[in-house]
């Protein structure tokens, strides 16, 4: 089995819609598939540019605690991936973006971490993506731009092997933590800072 690497967003329920509407916009505008019809928990309705385990019918959320999406995102353009194109990766389109194959997402509509919260585990298809996501300072950007524009309290970048988990970014702002760390032995004390976590 190879490399599965990710980004992990931690948001609250009622900021889920606006979190996947965010996502449906890096997708390139060539995309051709089925729109595909999605039903959350609460019984809002979103029709969205992406397959669920590679299909279009409509998924209905309401009775079950996870959403899976499969998604082609686009990336601006920095070293990493410039290199990632030359060694035969896609071309880069003409707005100066990139895309760079599969990244599937699980929405995890109450989290491993907290129940309150819901996670968009967003991780890349390949050995080779997964590296790309360790090293693209524009992929972290992107996950973290997508953790604020969403109202996220927290993104974790995960390479999935046991090894500490990177916060990327916690209430508001961009860190370069770890768990297990100094600042956060353990995911207690990570879920215990987050700014809207009920005491």
């Amino acid at each position: 089995m190879g490399l599965i690497y990710g980004y992990d967003v931690y948001l609250r329920p009622r900021n889920v819609a606006r979190a996947l509407a965010n996502l449906a916009e890096l997708v390139p505008p060539a995309r051709a598939v089925p729109p595909l019809e999605i039903t959350l928990p609460g019984g809002e309705r979103l029709v969205l540019p992406f397959t669920s385990h590679f299909k279009s019918e409509p998924v209905d959320c309401s009775t079950s605690g996870t959403l899976e999406l499969d998604m082609s995102l686009m990336f601006g353009v920095d070293d990493a991936l410039r290199e990632y194109a030359q060694t035969g990766g896609p071309e880069p389109a003409a707005d100066g973006r990139i895309q760079i194959g599969y990244i599937y997402a699980t929405i995890r509509f109450e989290s491993l971490l907290h129940p309150g919260y819901t996670s968009v585990e967003c991780w890349a298809a390949t050995s080779g993506m997964s590296r790309l996501f360790a090293r693209s300072a524009n992929i972290r950007k992107v996950f973290t731009d997508l953790t604020a524009d969403s109202g996220g309290v927290c993104c974790l970048f995960d390479t999935g092997d046991g090894a500490p988990e990177q916060v990327c970014w916690l209430n508001g702002e961009p860190t370069q933590e770890t768990v297990s760390g100094p600042r956060f032995p353990d995911r207690r004390a990570l879920v215990a800072t987050w700014s809207d976590s009920e005491k």
